[in-house]
């Protein structure tokens, strides 16, 4: 698999005095967590649904979550749910939004039966100029509802996904949680996968660049393993690159980088 660190650096060498003739670019260029911690994000407003508690607001965007800075987000490609293997188109019900500052999206949500829904956003083709290249996000969520525990691990086939194999709700801070990378629907071995905490409240600061972002490997099999210290809302994000180009701005063929992305819920425990 394609290291996308790698070429992302060698892009930043060759751009760099393109990049210097803005104070805009100079800022993003000197701070890699803008850089690499973009996600796509499917945010429910409640990680699990109760007969009590029914209705969700699922929020789209594509943000930086740790650092809770939001980028405008075009109406999605697809935005559909699934349940016991049957696929319900949600697109035409999506409402603009403003989710950390920039154009998101909003979808209500009361359900009336019980199940594991998977929510999946794939977003139309975002132009990166800084890294000269197209980026896709195909950015799943996981909510039970009302008790239902059945077929969490079950992939979707997407072209690029995490498939969990920790259950990604009803799970503690301090729980390891465990993924598979699958890139057309097939492991993806030595699959880099980057991690950032949604801090909604804003109530953390890094102590450097570098801790915004967890960067692991997955072994041969795309599985990986990451602890999450903290409670609320992690993201998984496994980037590679297409098999396929798409027309730049100016109309040459640029690279399309897929992202993999995953978010899942840990909660505090409780006291009597």
């Amino acid at each position: 698999m394609v290291k996308i660190k790698e070429k992302r650096k060698e892009m930043r060498r060759k751009c760099l005095p393109f990049l210097l003739v803005t104070a805009v670019f100079f800022i993003i260029i000197s701070d890699p967590g803008r850089v690499y911690g973009h996600f796509g994000m499917v945010i429910p407003s409640r990680p699990l649904v109760s007969e009590q508690n029914r209705a969700v607001d699922v929020s789209l965007s594509f943000s930086h979550p740790f650092e809770a800075i939001g980028m405008d987000l075009d109406k999605p490609k697809r935005f559909f749910m699934v349940k016991n293997g049957e696929q319900a188109d949600l697109l035409s019900s999506l409402q603009p939004a403003s989710i950390m500052g920039s154009r998101g999206f909003n979808y209500h949500f009361t359900p009336s039966r019980p199940g594991v829904y998977q929510f999946v956003m794939e977003p139309e083709p975002y132009w990166e100029p800084i890294e000269d290249r197209f980026i896709i996000h195909y950015t799943k969520t996981v909510v039970p509802v009302f008790g239902s525990e059945d077929g969490w691990q079950q992939p979707l086939g997407l072209p690029a996904e995490i498939r969990p194999l920790l259950r990604p709700f009803g799970n503690y801070q301090g729980n390891s949680f465990t993924g598979q990378v699958l890139i057309d629907a097939k492991p993806a071995p030595g699959a880099e996968v980057e991690i950032e905490f949604y801090d909604q409240a804003g109530a953390y600061r890094a102590p450097t660049d570098a801790h915004v972002t967890q960067v692991l490997v997955a072994d041969d099999n795309g599985v990986f393993t990451f602890t999450c210290p903290l409670s609320g809302w992690w993201g998984f994000a496994s980037l590679s690159l297409a098999d396929y180009t798409l027309k730049g701005p100016e109309g040459s063929e640029k690279e399309v980088e897929i992202g993999a992305v995953l978010w899942i819920h840990m909660d505090e425990y409780q006291r009597r």
